[in-house]
């Protein structure tokens, strides 16, 4: 119960890293852009408190999948509109997988030389691990095409046309969203009560699974070349 503890009280500050730079980074792409918007709403900062969906903080913290309130920007403001609202949208998957680089290197140096110290080193494993994995795992959830996330405004930027896909993604994206992450939520808590079998049917668990396995392979290689 209480490695379970420290466990969730890692991936609650990871969490808390992980959607506060995401966040930030969106506000200060728009911004640099030419849209003031992000200032003006205080979402210009490194607050977590700022950044936080209450709904989308626990459904992270429980099942590693989650989002932010949403930066509000006005494209309009933009110097180049298409351009200005492809960075914006890009800007926090960029910053996830350049976190994720970062700090790896923090995991190993608590793998091979933190001092086993009760409590601090599993949560300090804890935590460099999550951040890894979580800024990955975001970074290809937010991939995703559904509405409202980055992978949907990238699409919004390209797509000129906005055709039938484009409005049934619009218009049912959260919907879909929502229902996938209760899906690895009751998948996860059949594999805490002893059903691993359904671990093979948590749908964005594989996306996470991909993350950390495929992408995140040019990180651990790049970085697995210093002689740990």
């Amino acid at each position: 119960m209480l490695d379970y503890l420290i466990e969730l009280l890692a991936s609650f500050c990871a969490v808390v890293v992980v959607l506060t730079l995401h966040e930030f980074a969106h506000a200060y792409v728009a911004y640099r852009c030419g849209d003031p918007t992000p200032k003006w709403s205080g979402r210009l900062s490194l607050d977590p408190l700022r950044h936080f969906d209450p709904v989308g903080l626990i459904c992270f913290t429980l099942v590693g999948f989650g989002w932010a309130k949403p930066v509000a920007i006005n494209p309009s403001n933009f110097r180049r509109y298409r351009l200005g609202l492809g960075l914006t949208a890009s800007a926090g998957i960029v910053m996830n997988y350049l976190a994720a680089f970062l700090v790896y290197p923090l995991f190993l140096v608590v793998l091979f030389y933190m001092p086993d110290v009760p409590f601090i080193t599993d949560f300090l494993y804890d935590l460099t691990y999550f951040l890894f994995a979580y800024n990955l795992s975001f970074f290809v959830f937010n991939l995703l095409p559904l509405n409202p996330l980055d992978g949907f405004r990238i699409w919004e930027a390209v797509d000129r046309k906005k055709g039938k896909v484009y409005q049934f993604f619009y218009k049912y994206g959260q919907i879909i969203l929502l229902a996938l992450i209760a899906e690895s939520f009751i998948c996860n808590l059949f594999v805490r009560f002893g059903v691993v079998q359904m671990m093979n049917f948590n749908i964005l668990n594989w996306f996470m699974t991909f993350a950390t396995d495929y992408l995140g392979w040019p990180i651990t290689a790049l970085w697995g070349l210093i002689p740990w």
